[in-house]
């Protein structure tokens, strides 16, 4: 009887509205949660009778709802004071795992979340609140990434703090630049030595020192415009890395300017950079004394002997004060020297239905036939965004939109049990003729 579907068709609407109103209470219940992506649900019409529509017969079939969380959409950025604090700006995903799988062995279960706020633990791993592990490829030492597979997760590995608390920041390049006084090589000067020193960081962190002797070429009469530089090490027990001849310029162009450097020991002068490489024994140091004819390094003017320029790189052994990540997803350790060294590249993944993918609690998703295959992209190349510190992702729900929704949602459920009483009354109606 036709009477009967519109009591079924009513039901499935109650069932249909109740669905949606589970929705808008998921989703104003997470309206301040971050990272939370809303749930929408869709109403889909029911037909039962097929073509007996033109025959004058109408029987109703209904409503059903699909549900979807709605994860490519993205939340407003919410700055924080935590640097690792981490949000994805655009599209991709942080790679993540839980903190019990870690040290178990075996392959790590991957998860992936949208934002989050990461803290070491007592092992030194960034961990969040509900137990997820933030991962990444660690870095070789000189900040290079290794050969990694994109394709799979098997070499990503918990972003582990506690490794890096101290460590040393080696010299790798030292920049001079010196007044040589003129007098000193005109006929007639004493010819007397002129000594520098300059500090540098070793291997592990220890202060080693060069000193740099130039000494004049005095003439029997006029100037020669001639030094002789000699470079030793302390940390090569006081020998000699380096001589140079060094050549000044009188011109009126270019008076006071280098001419030019001949090696005699140690590495070879390059003219297009200005430098040597010093062979000391915690390694090779860049040593720059500017390029031929440039007033910005070694220089030969009627003026005293002094420094103009000296700059170096490295520092003493420093103690981790904090972690930051830069756009680019690496992991910089920050050390209260100053220096900043990158241990981790945190990698996006991407896949391609990114609404596709499995909700988890906490904010997680997992892979599923529907999203497709992912890859593991650096933040910033390809289709992903960047990452961002100090900021987490706000939750998608529209509060006043929600609450909107609520209302449709008690008018349609009231209006289907309104038929269903309806068709209660007609019932007995129908049931009265009898009597």
């Amino acid at each position: 009887m036709t009477i009967y579907s519109s009591l079924s068709a009513s039901v499935a609407g109650l069932n249909a509205n109740a669905q949606r109103l589970a929705g808008i209470s998921d989703n104003l219940a997470n309206s301040s949660t971050y990272g939370y992506k809303r749930m929408e649900t869709d109403f889909h019409a029911m037909v039962v009778n097929g073509g007996a529509l033109s025959q004058g017969k109408y029987t109703a079939g209904g409503v059903s709802t699909t549900t979807h969380r709605l994860i490519s959409e993205s939340g407003q950025v919410v700055g924080t004071s935590n640097a690792m604090d981490i949000t994805v700006r655009g599209r991709g995903m942080l790679p993540v795992t839980e903190a019990s799988a870690v040290g178990r062995g075996g392959a790590l279960p991957l998860s992936l979340m949208t934002t989050g706020s990461f803290e070491a633990d007592a092992d030194g791993i960034l961990t969040n609140s509900s137990g997820q592990v933030l991962l990444g490829w660690a870095l070789n030492p000189d900040g290079s990434l290794p050969g990694v597979t994109r394709d799979t997760s098997a070499a990503l590995v918990p972003v582990n703090v506690g490794h890096n608390q101290f460590v040393p920041n080696r010299t790798t390049a030292v920049n001079m630049g010196v007044n040589l006084p003129a007098a000193d090589t005109a006929a007639g000067a004493a010819g007397a030595p002129r000594d520098l020193s300059v500090e540098y960081f070793g291997n592990i962190g220890q202060a080693e020192k060069l000193t740099v002797a130039f000494s004049p070429s005095v003439p029997a009469a006029g100037s020669s415009n001639e030094w002789t530089m000699v470079i030793t090490d302390s940390s090569s027990g006081g020998a000699v890395v380096g001589e140079y001849q060094l050549a000044f310029n009188d011109t009126a162009v270019d008076g006071g300017t280098l001419l030019s450097v001949v090696d005699v020991s140690g590495g070879p002068y390059d003219p297009t950079t200005g430098s040597m490489t010093l062979p000391v024994a915690g390694g090779d140091i860049e040593f720059s004394i500017g390029q031929i004819g440039a007033i910005d390094g070694m220089t030969q003017l009627a003026s005293s002997f002094a420094p103009t320029n000296l700059t170096k790189n490295g520092s003493p052994v420093g103690n981790l004060v904090g972690v930051e990540i830069d756009a680019q997803g690496v992991v910089n350790a920050v050390y209260d020297t100053g220096f900043n060294r990158p241990i981790y590249q945190v990698p996006l993944v991407d896949v391609p239905n990114p609404d596709g993918l499995l909700s988890m609690s906490n904010q997680t998703y997992k892979l599923s036939k529907e999203s497709g295959p992912m890859f593991l992209w650096d933040a910033g190349d390809g289709p992903t965004g960047e990452t961002r510190g100090y900021s987490l992702e706000a939750s998608t729900t529209d509060v006043a939109v929600e609450l909107t929704n609520l209302i449709q949602t008690q008018r349609a459920y009231s209006s289907n049990a309104k038929v269903i009483q309806t068709v209660d009354e007609m019932l007995q109606e129908t049931t009265n003729i009898k009597r």
